[in-house]
């Protein structure tokens, strides 16, 4: 039964005006669902002031105010105020990082305004807006369909029902009600956050927002997803470890130190000293910075990260499955060549060059129009509706006042689409049929020789990196139409070949990804001849061929098999990705999976990171990824892999970082009280210290950039511990390192000067020595001297910070006093210096044992 005629555009109505639909949007707020949204400043400093060490300074503040020590009191709010507002600040930043993604992330509409068809944020959306719909899209608001031919939506959100249902338009006069509950076939209700699979329509808005459906019943979408990935899970383990540890020895060192010395307020305060140094609070944080900041960066280059998790996987990815149109290519299609029994012609590259196309291929153009959509949005039916109306104008050609009957549409099962034409006069129906030149030979039922001979030109064609379609016509006498496009007699008409460049990036971007040791598998729909010659073009490994029907008749063992050498997939529908996606992932690999249309869904959900097109991509698609490329650019994604690579490389040298600066700070806190010394850190102090080692391990790795090899080496194992062996190992012996030189240091002056201006020493030692340790770690395989050369204003910025900090905290005798620190002369501050300084040298050491 022939479908309903395409909406025309020029048949719908006005629309809301532009001033009518911001009066509604004023009156009625935002077509937005409550939750996801970025947290306001007082709840990020609720929830940072829940953090144990900031719940320990509070402890210690309010013990010498309860005590009525009134300026140990002052001076510890202060500091928990100041280390407040940096932590307010660094995690400002990570909310409008990631509230900026969300923008980006947002779904768009496509509504009438003042008599035109616009695109807007989805955010936008007006009740009695018209709203178009069609397959790919996920829809913006609770609406009324009015028109529409064949529309099917997946409403499993609402409903859990993974089948979509069928939906019938209403009668345009028809007055906007209350949408019935969803499920149901045959009813005119679309609803906010379900997904268009087939067809397509104009439906009127009649809910929005919090009215809508899915805002009843409490769902959020477009909220960015907060599930924990393998590293935070790792690392809650760790910060959880080391919490466990620090209180059952801060508690053993307050029951020791009270009994034996009968001082229990030192002894308490001994006891925080020591949890605050043994805690690394600093952890959650970097994992939710760098996650953040580096897909805001990369939002810049034209890659929009959905879930920041993915950014962790994505720098351990094996194996890269690309389209090869508009990914590898420019998606921009021209007719390059056309024949027409044994005639052919070469067509110029800028069409709007072409010369007068010889009559001999004008029914061929035609035909190929004719078979392709009125207003096609497809590159290749464009290319068509080009060259026609540069040469064919004027001519017999091209009725504009024929009428779309009916089409039939490409189905796995065939891979060519038929559109049913009447003219005014009456007579026969013309059938136009284009498609994958076997589909359309098997259509005409040509003779083993002509097939043959058809086939031929069609190698030589695709084998100039050409795509080939078929064209062929049949009559119809109507108005019954057969339910199958083999029911007709058609003609082959002749074969297009249509020319995609190849993007220029695309070679240095596939051998950085070949070096990096990542496999580019290529997939397309392509006749196998045509994607060879591509991936030629575009420096893919030599590597076995699997074609679509290969691929169906082997059974999944077989094709992970296969799979360990196949670089180039030919003439693949898109229900068969999921397939390789899975034989991929059962053979040990890493899977990113780009991917743009309704059915590429399943595929971009399985892999583990699924990469959707964001120019030409369904909303479908985007919402099933991980990724959206903004520019559908293969270089994108090698960029977004090595921005991978540099996160995760930039958060192990943090991580190591914090790792090793603990070291000291717990030793201080802990060996003076053992070894019968006075106490060489209060609670206050490592409160001054983490004004420097925040920002330290935060704001400079974050800004560091990416390693000279970082894309020559090999995909990390993601089963691989983030402390594992030698990375664990060269911390804990960087901050040992650390600690004796400060207890060196402390003995030293303790000869010859009084204790607090030797616990001045040492504190200038251990401030020193963490610079230095920042410095040497920005880089695994460059010396802290070559590292210099490489920019880090943040670097410069927190050192700067820091000496101002110290040499507050030393020489001003109102901050030495409070901080029960002594003058340092001269001598004391060289002993320091120089003490600080010799760390570089054992941190090179420490590199140069790692490198080997």
């Amino acid at each position: 039964m022939p479908s309903q005629p395409t909406v025309d555009p020029n048949a719908l109505p006005e629309g809301l005006s532009a001033a009518a639909a911001a009066a509604k949007l004023a009156a009625d707020g935002p077509n937005s669902l409550p939750g996801g949204q970025a947290r306001p400043l007082w709840k990020i400093a609720r929830d940072t002031l829940r953090e144990p060490m900031f719940l320990l300074l509070l402890a210690a503040a309010a013990l010498y105010l309860g005590l009525g020590d009134l300026q140990e009191g002052l001076t510890l709010s202060a500091f928990v105020l100041v280390t407040l507002g940096l932590t307010l600040f660094q995690e400002g930043r990570t909310e409008r990082a990631i509230e900026a993604l969300r923008q980006l992330s947002s779904p768009q509409a496509r509504v009438r305004r003042d008599g035109q068809t616009v695109l807007i944020s989805s955010a936008e959306v007006v009740v009695g807006d018209w709203l178009q719909v069609q397959e790919g899209d996920q829809i913006a608001a609770d609406a009324q369909l009015l028109r529409g031919a064949g529309l099917q939506v997946n409403e499993s959100l609402l409903t859990g029902e993974p089948v979509p249902v069928r939906k019938q338009p209403s009668h345009e006069s028809a007055a906007p009600a209350t949408p019935e509950a969803p499920g149901g076939d045959d009813l005119p209700w679309l609803y906010a956050g379900t997904l268009v699979v087939q067809g397509q329509g104009w439906a009127r808005v009649v809910a929005t927002g919090a009215g809508s459906q899915i805002g009843q019943i409490g769902t959020a979408l477009g909220a960015v997803k907060t599930e924990r990935s393998p590293l935070q899970k790792q690392t809650q383990r760790l910060v959880t470890q080391l919490a466990w540890l620090a209180l059952a020895m801060s508690l053993l060192l307050v029951i020791v130190t009270g009994v034996m010395k009968g001082d229990w307020l030192q002894a308490v305060l001994a006891g925080i000293a020591l949890a605050m140094a043994m805690l690394p609070e600093e952890y959650p944080l970097v994992l939710a910075l760098f996650p953040a900041l580096g897909s805001r960066r990369l939002a810049r280059e034209g890659v929009l990260t959905r879930h920041l998790t993915a950014l962790e996987t994505l720098g351990a990815t094996t194996v890269l499955c690309s389209d090869k149109t508009g990914t590898l290519t420019e998606n921009r299609m021209s007719v390059a060549a056309l024949v027409v029994g044994d005639n052919s012609l070469k067509l110029a590259p800028t069409q709007d060059q072409q010369p007068a196309l010889p009559e001999a291929y004008h029914r061929l153009l035609e035909t190929a129009v004719l078979a392709s959509a009125p207003d096609p949005f497809d590159p290749m039916e464009q290319a068509f509706h080009q060259l026609a109306g540069l040469t064919l104008a004027g001519t017999e050609h091209l009725h504009a006042d024929w009428k779309l009957e009916h089409s039939y549409e490409l189905t796995p099962a065939l891979r060519a689409m038929s559109q049913v034409w009447s003219a005014p006069a009456g007579g026969d129906w013309l059938v136009a049929a284009k498609g994958a030149p076997e589909a359309v030979i098997d259509l005409c039922h040509l003779t083993p020789a002509v097939a043959a001979q058809t086939a031929a030109a069609v190698e030589k064609l695709a084998a100039q990196g050409l795509r080939v379609l078929a064209v062929a016509a049949g009559r119809h006498t109507g108005p019954a139409l057969p339910p199958s496009e083999h029911d007709f007699n058609f003609e082959l008409i002749g074969l297009v070949g249509l020319a995609d460049p190849l993007r220029p990036q695309v070679p240095a971007a596939v051998r950085e990804c070949q070096q990096a040791g990542i496999r580019v598998v290529m997939i397309t729909g392509d006749y196998p001849a045509t994607a060879r010659a591509i991936a030629q073009q575009a420096g893919l490994n030599e590597g076995t061929l699997l074609t679509g029907d290969e691929l169906a008749a082997l059974s999944d063992a077989e094709l992970q098999t296969r799979m360990k050498s196949v670089s180039l997939c030919a003439r693949i529908s898109p229900e068969q990705k999921l397939r390789i996606v899975m034989a991929l992932k059962a053979g040990g690999e890493v899977v990113a999976m780009t991917g743009d249309g309704v059915n590429d869904a399943p595929a971009l959900r399985a892999a583990h990171v699924g990469v959707a097109m964001g120019l030409r991509g369904t909303d479908v698609a985007r919402e099933a990824a991980s990724l959206v490329l903004l520019d559908d650019n293969f270089a994108s994604i090698v960029r977004a892999m090595r921005t991978g690579r540099r996160i995760f490389d930039n958060l192990q040298k943090s991580m190591s970082y914090i790792l090793a600066v603990h070291v000291p700070i717990a030793g201080m806190a802990l060996l003076p009280i053992l070894l019968g010394w006075p106490p060489l850190l209060f609670p206050m102090h490592i409160a001054l210290l983490e004004l420097i080692i925040d920002p330290a391990c935060s704001l400079i790795f974050e800004a560091e950039p990416a390693e000279p090899d970082l894309m020559q080496r090999p995909p990390r194992d993601v089963q691989a511990p983030l402390f594992g062996g030698a990375t664990l190992l060269a911390a804990l012996v960087e901050g040992l390192g650390v600690l004796g030189l400060v207890l060196a240091t402390y003995a030293l002056a303790a000869q010859r000067m009084p204790a607090e201006s030797a616990r001045s020493a040492a504190f200038v030692t251990l401030v020193i020595a963490n610079l230095a340790l920042v410095f040497c770690n920005r880089s695994r395989t460059l010396t802290a001297w070559a590292a210099l050369r490489r920019p880090n204003a943040m670097l410069w910025w927190v050192s700067g910070v820091a000496a101002a900090l110290l040499g507050l905290a030393v020489a001003w005798p109102p901050a030495r006093t409070m901080l029960h620190f002594g003058p340092l002369p001269a001598m004391g501050w060289g002993l320091a210096t120089a003490a600080g300084l010799a760390s570089l040298l054992w941190f090179e050491g420490v590199k140069a044992w790692r490198r080997r």
